[in-house]
C-alpha cells in the first residue's frame, strides 16, 4: 500500500467527523479545489540566497512542507521592493528579477497536489535599521519597543508619489508570481506592516484621502486588492492577511476587522486569514500588547468567531495551533482554513502523522524571558534555525538552546546584512 493508500485508509475510517472534515477538501470561489483545510502559515524565512533569489535551501524545506501533507503553502514574506525589508536573507520579486528561480520554486511546492500561495509584503516602518534602504510609514510614527526602539529607523510619512509607488509594486510581483507558476498571491495587511500600518489609527494620523475614517484608511488595500485583481487571471487567487486586532491601545480593533472584513465581500477574493499584533505588540506570539488574554493555542480564535460572522469569503485563522484537536475547533468555530506555523518547522509531516495518531503532539518553542522583546526574538530564531535545518536536509531539534541560537541568529543576520548592504545600499 502507498503512503498515499495508508493516508486516504486512516481518513476513511476516522470516526470523528470534525476530523474528516479538516481532511476534506474546500472549493475556493474562483473554483480552485484544496485537497484538505491544513495550510502551512507564513513564516519569516530570511533564506534568500545572493541577490535575495529563491535557491536550493527554499526549495528544499518547500519540497519537506508539500510531503507532508498540507493542502496549501503559503511561503513567508516576498518583499515587493528591494530597497524595503524585513529581513536582510528575505526574498524579492521585481519587475526585473530572474523568474527562473521562482518557477522552480513553484514547481517543487507544488508537488503531491499542493496549493501555492505567494505572500506578498511591504514592510514601511518595521525595517531594521542597520539593513537601511526605505523607512516609510503612512505618518512619521516610530516604533516604540522600549529600550529597543533604537534598533529601528524613525519612519518617513509617504509622499502620494510613494504610496502609487507602492501599490505598482504589488501588483507587479503579483503578475510575476502567477507567471512563475503560484496558484495566487497572499496581500500582508497584518502584523504592523506597512498595509496594516495605514488601517492603524496610531500609525496613520494623515489628514487626506489616505487617512482619517477607517474608509479610508483602508483605502490602500482596497486599491491593492482592485489593481492586483484587474492584473491577474481569473483562476488567480487572491487572498489578504488581516490582523483580527493590534492589540494595542487605540489601535485597530476587532471592531474595525469586522467592518474591513465586510467591505473585503465585495472585493472577489478567495479567502481572509486573521492574525493579529506587531512588532509592538507580538500577539502572532501569543502575547498581546493591551491586557487581553490569548488562547494558549489558536490565539485569534475568539476574536476570529466574532469578525467571520460578517464574512461570505472562506476565513482562514491561524496562531500557536500545534493539535489535531484544536484545529477542529477551529473548524467547529466555522472557520475554513487552519494554518499552522511554527509546528511544521520542527515537523514538517505532522499532518500526515494525524492521519496515522490524531493526539500527535506538535511543538512550538516559548522561551520565558522576561524581556519579552528579547523573548520574541529568540522564538523566532528558533524557529528559522529549524527551516535553515530542513533546507539542509537535516532533521529539526526540538532542544536547540534559546540563547545560543539568538547569538547564532544574530551573526548570521549581520553577515546577510553585510551582504544586502554590498549590493544595494553601500
Amino acid at each position: 500500500m502507498s503512503t498515499y493508500d495508508v493516508i486516504v485508509y486512516n481518513i476513511i475510517n476516522y470516526t470523528d467527523p470534525l476530523a474528516m472534515k479538516a481532511f476534506a477538501p474546500l472549493v475556493l470561489p474562483n473554483g480552485i479545489e484544496i485537497k484538505n483545510r491544513f495550510v502551512k502559515a507564513a513564516m519569516e524565512e530570511n533564506m534568500a540566497q545572493d541577490h535575495q533569489l529563491p535557491g536550493i535551501a527554499l526549495k528544499n524545506l518547500y519540497a519537506a512542507w508539500a510531503k507532508g501533507g498540507v493542502g496549501m503553502i503559503i511561503t513567508g514574506n516576498v518583499m515587493v521592493d528591494k530597497m524595503a525589508m524585513t529581513g536582510p536573507g528575505g526574498v524579492v520579486l521585481e519587475a526585473d528579477t530572474p523568474i527562473e528561480p521562482f518557477r522552480a520554486w513553484a514547481e517543487i511546492a507544488k508537488q503531491n497536489n499542493t496549493t501555492v500561495i505567494m505572500q506578498i509584503n511591504h514592510p514601511g516602518r518595521q525595517v531594521f535599521k542597520k539593513m537601511g534602504g526605505k523607512v516609510l510609514s503612512p505618518s512619521d510614527v516610530a516604533l516604540n519597543l522600549g529600550k529597543h526602539s533604537g534598533l529601528f529607523s524613525q519612519p518617513k510619512a509617504m509622499s502620494e508619489g510613494e504610496i502609487e509607488d507602492v501599490i505598482a509594486r504589488f501588483v507587479i510581483t503579483a503578475k510575476r508570481a502567477e507567471e512563475a507558476g503560484f496558484d495566487g498571491v497572499e496581500i500582508h495587511a497584518a502584523h504592523g506592516y506597512l498595509v496594516s500600518q495605514f488601517l492603524s489609527p496610531l500609525t496613520n494620523v494623515r489628514k487626506d484621502q489616505w487617512g482619517g475614517e477607517l474608509q479610508d484608511r483602508a483605502k490602500l488595500l482596497y486599491d491593492i486588492i482592485r489593481e492586483v485583481k484587474n492584473s491577474c487571471g481569473k483562476r488567480f487567487i487572491v487572498s489578504v492577511k488581516l490582523n483580527s486586532a493590534d492589540f494595542q491601545r487605540g489601535g485597530f480593533d476587532v471592531a474595525d476587522a469586522i467592518e474591513v472584513v465586510k467591505a473585503l465581500n465585495t472585493k472577489g477574493l478567495d479567502f481572509i486569514e486573521l492574525s493579529g499584533g506587531s512588532y509592538e505588540a507580538p500577539a502572532m506570539q501569543g502575547k498581546s500588547g493591551d491586557e487581553r488574554t490569548l488562547a494558549r493555542e489558536a490565539y485569534f480564535l475568539t476574536f476570529a468567531k466574532q469578525i467571520a460572522q460578517h464574512s461570505r469569503i472562506p476565513v482562514m485563522t491561524t496562531g500557536g495551533i500545534k493539535r489535531l484537536a484544536v484545529a477542529n475547533e477551529v473548524l467547529a468555530a466555522n472557520m475554513d482554513l487552519v494554518g499552522i506555523a511554527s509546528a511544521l518547522a520542527f515537523n514538517p509531516a505532522l499532518i500526515n502523522q494525524w492521519t496515522v495518531d490524531q493526539d500527535t503532539l506538535g511543538h512550538i518553542p516559548a522561551t520565558p524571558w522576561k524581556d519579552k522583546t528579547l523573548s520574541g526574538l529568540a522564538n523566532m530564531a528558533l524557529v528559522k534555525r529549524q527551516l535553515r535545518r530542513l533546507g539542509k536536509g537535516d532533521t529539526p531539534n526540538v532542544n536547540a538552546s534559546p540563547l545560543l541560537t539568538l547569538i547564532m541568529d544574530q551573526i548570521r543576520a549581520a553577515k546577510l546584512t553585510k551582504r544586502y548592504r554590498k549590493q544595494y545600499i553601500d
